[in-house]
């Protein structure tokens, strides 16, 4: 089975440009697409639309922190508190520059944080070598 990796983003234009990113560099994996910190959890917990679902745990999950309905904050936080999640790594992957915000995603347990380039070029770079990293060269926890 393929690795997943869960995009957590609510910029259609960001969600573009990542994907078009992990299809440039041949990334064997399923990428899920959230569009809301709701979505998130509920594809991580099978729950909501996402109840029936049997399947694997995403690989890593790719965080933006500005979304709707529930921040990505309060979703690192979900994830990182409960047993059968703590351990996906989560990259935040956010426009976000507040100290804050870097301190508050590293006391709940963000494996990394990345600040998205404003240029298209270097955001499509990013998101490559991300997915490269973290679906090729990382070695998951069995």
């Amino acid at each position: 089975m393929a690795a997943t990796l869960l995009l957590v983003e609510d910029n259609p234009d960001d969600e573009a440009l990542a994907l078009r990113a992990f299809r440039k560099c041949n990334l064997a994996a399923e990428v899920v697409v959230a569009r809301d910190g709701q979505e998130a959890l509920d594809y991580v917990f099978s729950a909501g639309e996402y109840s029936g679902r049997s399947g694997q745990l995403p690989q890593v999950v790719l965080l933006d922190l500005k979304l709707p309905k529930i921040d990505g904050i309060e979703v690192l936080r979900r994830m990182k508190a409960d047993e059968r999640t703590r351990g996906v790594p989560v990259v935040v992957l956010t426009t976000s520059s507040e100290e804050r915000d870097l301190l508050a995603s590293y006391h709940l347990g963000a494996n990394s944080y990345v600040q998205k380039p404003v240029e298209f070029d270097a955001f499509s770079q990013a998101v490559h070598q991300l997915g490269m990293y973290w679906l090729v060269l990382n070695r998951p926890k069995p």
